[in-house]
């Protein structure tokens, strides 16, 4: 998986509304080449688990508009994808933020990513302050 900057990630962040509806949409989707998507019976707009050897979460996943690009997958940068990427950010205060291994699959429709909100709830604050706020 590699990560960057989209357009629909950029307005919603540039908003400063990063609670709304819109960010979770813009940031929470792993775009896949058409050919991963067949392989591995995933539609597009349909939920998936993303488990990289740091973390896991559910994203929608999407046709990449950069296609063909099989064995890539595209994430936006953003609190979903900080879950995903190595921590380490070799003291220069960046996470690396490209060639990350991940496995992907499909989950219930009913399950979708969190809202903002409940994801920094869950992964931020209750993970890491528990018991000292």
């Amino acid at each position: 998986m590699t990560t960057g900057a989209t357009t629909d990630q950029g307005v919603s962040t540039k908003g400063g509304r990063k609670e709304r509806t819109t960010y979770t949409r813009a940031c929470a989707i792993l775009f896949l080449d058409p050919t991963d998507l067949n392989q591995l019976q995933i539609y597009p707009n349909s939920p998936v688990k993303v488990t990289s050897a740091f973390g896991e979460v559910i994203a929608m996943a999407d046709l990449s508009p950069d296609a063909p690009h099989p064995g890539l997958a595209f994430m936006p940068r953003g609190p979903w994808t900080n879950i995903l990427v190595n921590p380490d950010t070799g003291s220069n205060g960046t996470p690396m933020y490209k060639n990350t291994n991940i496995e992907v699959e499909p989950v219930d429709n009913n399950i979708k990513p969190m809202d903002m909100p409940e994801f920094m709830r869950k992964n931020y604050i209750e993970k890491f302050w528990q018991g000292s706020l």
